[in-house]
């Protein structure tokens, strides 16, 4: 191991494949940045270019592209609630009230320094856990996916701001979007109406892009923007060490999980980002200042993300197995090289494999390097009138959510959610429960009946396997607890002495 890392360290810095980084890092940065650009659609788009390069170039470019591109999609999320891509959309629920605050700068430097924490972990994890997190990933399969689903979804409480009630709510309706087109197992279309357009489902982005993006537009406009149109001016601070030393816990806690969490296969950065938040709020001693500013509500998202995403190419390194929609991209390029993914693959190509492993532990650095005077430029836009930047930030929405599936059903929908988010912003309605049915859903209703289909129909298979029963009953753990603790308030209040002065 110990010749392959030096053989990568050596050949990442050759002229022109450190070139090749550097492009990779500007034209993620520029793609994670727009709304409705994601790291999978900009490797499509990047992949014929990468035909005609020998493949140490062509993966560092693919690899770069791609951890740039999940952590630049912070800054959209942060400055203008519009989430660069799926991975930021947890970022939204704390990023862009810290910007409503005038905490612009600080809110970007927690999601600098977490987003470079959590990549470098995953890096870490990457060069020295590869096989033993790929073996320790084998062993989960429907019953444990379905646990972390549930798990995932008992942070329902919190995220509702305390309306369990309106949290229900939400989560049911982004449940039943995510049973909408072709069932996974049987094949049948449900709640399709006879569309052909939803046989496919409905789109995650269309939904993102029309709750947070469109309705924030739409509410702006009705804002008096006649006497100053324009941003306080901030700074990006990325070591602050009092802020450093308050999410310290998170950023660790949160950068493990999303690094576990990269190597399942078909689980994805966003599921991660999501945990990741779930599991910040849960350890919080004040859970109630989360959706309102919390910075632990952004080092959580933005080192979980970045750690899956470079913990994501375990399984594809290791196993040949690709562990989300990026890295099936990834793969089907190791095939256009005529190479094969797997085992013998460190033995056979130790200079790619560990000059791709040694890429991603550098761009984590070179994003401290380069996202100040990056995000200082971006931000200028921010000095531009909303009546002029609210056009604009629809017509990216709309070009990035038709660029998906090049659907102009998918725009509908869009701007449909756009008005749904509008109004339940309006009754203070908790937008993120829907997210998190929408993205825990399909996990959690796929594994289950996999599961079931696994043990004849018997459900004791959830709660005689190990890794489900240990989640289940911390699921169980987490919904039961804040409503023990509120009766255990409840009955120390009722005892105390009645004093009167």
């Amino acid at each position: 191991m110990l010749e392959g890392l030096l053989l990568g360290i050596q050949s990442i810095f050759e002229p022109q494949h450190f070139l090749v980084l550097l492009i990779g890092v500007f034209v993620g940065f520029i793609g994670g940045a727009l709304p409705g650009v994601s790291g999978t659609m900009l490797i499509i788009i990047v992949l014929p270019i990468t035909y005609g390069m020998e493949p140490i170039s062509a993966f560092i470019l693919l690899t770069t592209i791609y951890v740039a591109c999940v952590f630049s999609g912070m800054i959209t999320a942060i400055l203008f609630r519009v989430p660069g891509t799926p991975e930021s959309v947890a970022t939204v629920f704390d990023g862009y009230p810290m910007t409503q605050q005038g905490k612009a700068g600080q809110a970007l430097g927690i999601a600098v320094l977490s987003s470079a924490t959590g990549g470098m972990v995953g890096a870490i994890f990457l060069i020295f856990l590869a096989p033993i997190l790929a073996t320790f990933a084998l062993q989960f399969s429907a019953p444990e996916y379905f646990a972390l689903a549930i798990l995932g979804l008992t942070v329902v409480a919190t995220l509702s701001g305390g309306d369990l009630i309106r949290g229900i709510i939400g989560v049911t309706i982004g449940l039943f979007i995510a049973t909408i087109g072709m069932d996974p197992l049987s094949g049948i279309p449900r709640f399709t109406f006879e569309n052909a357009s939803l046989l496919s489902g409905v789109d995650f982005i269309p939904i993102l892009a029309g709750l947070f993006a469109v309705s924030e537009v739409l509410r702006r406009s009705r804002d008096d923007h006649s006497l100053k149109d324009t941003f306080q001016k901030f700074k990006t601070k990325i070591f602050d060490f009092p802020i450093i030393k308050k999410i310290l816990a998170t950023l660790g806690r949160s950068s493990l999980l999303g690094s576990a969490i990269g190597v399942l296969p078909g689980v994805g950065a966003t599921t991660a980002a999501m945990l990741s938040y779930s599991e910040a709020v849960r350890w919080s001693k004040h859970p109630e200042k989360f959706g309102k500013g919390a910075p632990e509500g952004i080092a959580a998202p933005e080192s979980a993300n970045n750690s899956a995403a470079v913990s994501a190419m375990v399984p594809l390194l290791s196993l040949g197995l690709p562990g989300g929609a990026t890295t099936a991209v990834i793969l089907g390029a190791f095939i256009m090289h005529g190479l094969q993914p797997g085992p013998m693959l460190f033995t056979n190509e130790p200079q790619l494999v560990y000059t791709i492993i040694i890429s991603m532990l550098i761009i984590n650095i070179l994003m401290i390097i380069f996202a100040k005077p990056f995000i200082a430029v971006f931000s200028k836009i921010m000095n531009i009138p909303y009546s002029v930047m609210g056009p604009v930030i629809l017509l990216l929405c709309v070009i990035g959510t038709f660029a998906v599936r090049n659907s102009m059903f998918d725009v509908w929908i869009m701007l449909l959610f756009g008005l749904i988010g509008f109004y339940f912003d309006k009754i203070k309605f908790p937008l993120a429960t829907i997210i998190l049915g929408v993205v825990l859903g399909p996990i959690a209703e796929e594994e289950f009946r996999r599961g079931l289909l696994m043990a004849g129909g018997d459900l004791s298979i959830f709660i005689t396997r190990p890794i489900s029963a240990t989640l289940l009953i911390l699921a169980l753990l987490a919904l039961t607890f804040p409503l023990i603790k509120r009766l255990f308030k409840r009955n120390t209040h009722s005892a105390a002495p009645n004093i009167k002065t």
